[in-house]
């Protein structure tokens, strides 16, 4: 069975960092890219950041999070990363993991950037 959970979100102050995992089971995540997306409050899915399944791991970003967010893959624990500094309120949002071209599947990370 394919399952994704998100963890390590949490409330942070402004400027805070936080790092979210996604442990994948049932496929292995460096096989496929993957990508980390959020929804704040009222709003719909947002595209953050995305890794890509080959061996150089390209990533992107998301204009909103550049150079603050920082995705990662450890194949070894087949687990997604999501480095994230210099948090802003706007960055308050359910976080979560998916492959690449699918919608989330998991119960997401509530991330709350608040002081």
């Amino acid at each position: 069975e394919v399952q994704l959970v998100e963890s390590g979100g949490g409330l942070v102050q402004p400027g805070g960092s936080l790092r979210l995992s996604c442990t994948a089971s049932g496929f292995t995540v460096s096989s496929y890219a993957m990508k980390w997306v959020r929804q704040a409050p009222g709003k719909g899915l947002e595209w953050v950041a995305t890794i890509s399944r080959d061996l150089l791991s390209s990533t992107t970003y998301a204009d909103s999070v550049k150079g603050r967010f920082t995705i990662s893959r450890d194949n070894a624990k087949n687990t997604l990363y999501l480095q994230m500094n210099n948090l802003k309120p706007e960055d308050t949002a359910v976080y979560y993991c998916a492959k690449s071209g699918r919608r989330p599947e998991g119960q997401g990370t509530q991330v709350t950037v608040s002081s």
